[in-house]
């Protein structure tokens, strides 16, 4: 999956720390990148390239001995950021792009930029959030409110239904490939109780048998998912929520035309499904 870069390693404690001359910075206009391709592999620009421009720095993690900042401008500033050799491509580029350990770090890297760009006020009282120096936290100077980078919790289930398993494509998103059932967490449930409710909601289905699998960081939308395998309760006619949902059906192990990403939960636990391993 995206995060296993072994044998690199990740580490996300917090520094308080400047840039040196060959870190690597990472810079994004919403969700584009500023990234080259070096023999065919990602690469970012290293602080070294970055003289020309005047702006800040969030330090963000490191992987292996390596730190990567997040270089953060005025809005002005921001669209002039060209370097020799680099463009701004789209963030999906993470999802197939060769270097993983590198393509994991601008998707984690993107999931904190839009933390910190979506917290510059406080929610309290409006006034200027500015980083802690002890910790990766944002604190007012004003009212003293504080606040931590988000992540949402969410589901994936693999529903089975004997030989066959319940697998969707969504509704109004680029990615259009067949996926399983998903959803966030609500506030006042825990995640069995997500599972059972979101596969009712989007196909009307009762589960029972409800296993956890596993777990995944997913930056692309700023979640940690968790992987669960469930048994259909009773009746398996589909009613279809069209507003998450285009489309919904039983599959069995034949009939399941995909092969392993190695990036995503959701990719795996099909193909578990499909090799009879599940």
């Amino acid at each position: 999956m995206i995060q296993d870069i072994y044998p690199h390693i990740y580490h996300n404690e917090y520094k308080d720390i400047e840039p040196a001359e060959n870190d690597f910075i990472l810079i994004f206009q919403k969700n584009k990148v500023l990234v080259r391709f070096q023999d065919g592999k990602l690469r970012y620009p290293t602080f070294s390239e970055m003289h020309e421009y005047t702006c800040c720095y969030h330090y963000l993690f490191s992987i292996d001995r390596y730190p990567y900042f997040l270089a953060y401008f005025s809005t002005a500033e921001e669209t002039c950021i060209h370097l020799d050799g680099y463009s701004y491509e789209d963030v999906t580029v993470f999802r197939t792009a060769d270097s993983r350990h590198n393509a994991f770090a601008g998707i984690t890297g993107h999931h904190l930029f839009n933390w910190y760009r979506t917290n510059q006020f406080c929610g309290c009282c409006s006034q200027k959030m500015l980083p802690d120096h002890k910790e990766r936290m944002l604190y007012c100077p004003s009212c003293g409110n504080t606040v931590y980078p988000r992540i949402s919790p969410a589901v994936i289930v693999g529903v089975i239904n004997k030989d066959r398993l319940l697998m969707s494509r969504y509704a109004g998103r680029s990615y259009t490939r067949y996926a399983l059932i998903a959803g966030f967490t609500e506030i006042g449930e825990n995640a069995e109780q997500t599972v059972a409710r979101e596969v009712m909601e989007e196909v009307g289905l009762k589960v029972k048998n409800i296993r956890y699998y596993k777990s995944q960081p997913w930056a692309f939308s700023g979640s940690l998912l968790m992987g669960f395998f469930a048994e259909l309760d009773g009746d398996d006619v589909i009613t279809l929520d069209t507003n998450e949902l285009s489309e919904a059906g039983w599959f069995s192990r034949d009939e399941i035309d995909l092969e392993d990403d190695h990036l995503s939960l959701t990719r795996e636990m099909i193909m578990l499904f499909k090799q009879n391993k599940i």
